[in-house]
């Protein structure tokens, strides 16, 4: 199943390897998700929970990071 960048459903490891730049706001905000080894099971929204973040805020600036060249 391939799904989109904004799919609910799609693991951080599958984020970071179809879209690279998306891994700069995680760096940005010194999360461990692109290394961690839970990132193939959890999602946009777990990193969410667990960093207290915004989900809109945060997939808004995922988006943006992933169409820079």
């Amino acid at each position: 199943m391939r799904h989109e960048i904004d799919d609910p459903d799609l693991p951080l490891a599958e984020l970071f390897r179809r879209w690279p730049g998306a891994i700069a706001p995680f760096l940005a905000r010194r999360m461990i998700c692109p290394g961690c080894p839970i990132a193939p099971f959890h999602t946009v929204l777990d990193a969410c929970a667990e960093y207290d973040l915004e989900e809109d805020v945060f997939r808004a600036e995922i988006r943006a990071a992933a169409e820079r060249p």
